[in-house]
């Protein structure tokens, strides 16, 4: 089958800073202050067109990294991700200005993307329709609910019609009738060949509509394969993790931080 994404060895640091001194002092001192944190670690893994790949994990395990790695937004650290498609990605708020309208952020992501005057009064009505945001679409974004901006920025995705769609947690807000609309498109948009990449913490989303599942924990991949072999175990792991106490859980996440340096020093090629 043919490739849609390929990502080889990705690596995301950031630094943290305990102060705004230390800050300054990495910026203008050669020593090196602040302490590195790894969102990824030497994650490397492959979608075929028209697949939809589901990202699980707990809450900081990279998943919404990767995502807008994936995308464009965010540069990796290291590593090399290849895209054959234009992507976009779909998150609560994203590339969304909070102090225009909906209208006017309709026209300014169509601007962005290259789309001419002429396109964007086309295409504008059937975005306004699918958000179904009707008198709200004309007040400023800022007044909005998080499920009312996902609502625009869902719309406003799916009719640029991408070749990969990317979506973050974008339907885990709003009324569920929106949803079941969405994933409805989503299928589409499959049907059509596209690739699809979904993060939620929806396991019945995932069961779903994905045909293959990545499953990240703290920054590294745990498993990636089917939904019958991944979403099985995934779930059973979640229903042990909650058992844990919170020193237990303290422990297991240390565990896991020195598995992810013993990978950055040794990383698979």
């Amino acid at each position: 089958m043919e490739k849609a994404i390929i990502a080889r060895n990705i690596t995301k640091k950031y630094k943290l800073y305990s102060n705004d001194k230390e800050r300054i002092f990495d910026l203008i001192f050669p020593k090196s202050y602040g302490e590195d944190f790894y969102a990824l670690a030497d994650v490397s893994f492959q979608a075929e067109k028209s697949e939809s790949v589901g990202f699980v994990g707990m809450n900081g395990s990279g998943k919404s990294t990767l995502a807008n790695i994936i995308a464009g937004i965010v540069p990796e650290t290291s590593g090399s991700v290849e895209v054959y498609g234009q992507a976009s990605l779909i998150a609560v708020a994203a590339g969304l200005n909070g102090d225009l309208t909906g209208r006017d952020n309709i026209e300014l992501k169509l601007l962005m993307l290259g789309f001419s005057k002429k396109e964007i009064v086309e295409l504008e009505p059937e975005i306004i329709d699918f958000s179904e945001l009707g008198k709200f679409i004309d007040q400023p974004v800022k007044s909005y609910s998080s499920g009312m901006r996902s609502r625009l920025g869902f719309s406003i995705s799916v009719n640029v019609n991408p070749d990969i769609l990317i979506i973050d947690e974008a339907l885990s807000v709003g009324d569920k009738a929106f949803a079941e609309k969405s994933l409805d498109k989503m299928k589409e948009f499959k049907s059509e060949g596209k690739t699809m990449i979904f993060v939620s913490h929806s396991l019945g989303q995932m069961k779903r509509f994905c045909d293959k599942i990545l499953w990240l924990e703290y920054g590294m991949i745990r498993k990636y394969g089917t939904v019958e072999e991944v979403l099985p175990q995934y779930e059973e792991f979640l229903n042990e993790f909650k058992k844990l106490s919170g020193k237990e859980k303290e422990a297991y996440k240390e565990e896991a931080m020195v598995k992810q340096r013993e990978m950055l020093k040794n990383p698979v090629l």
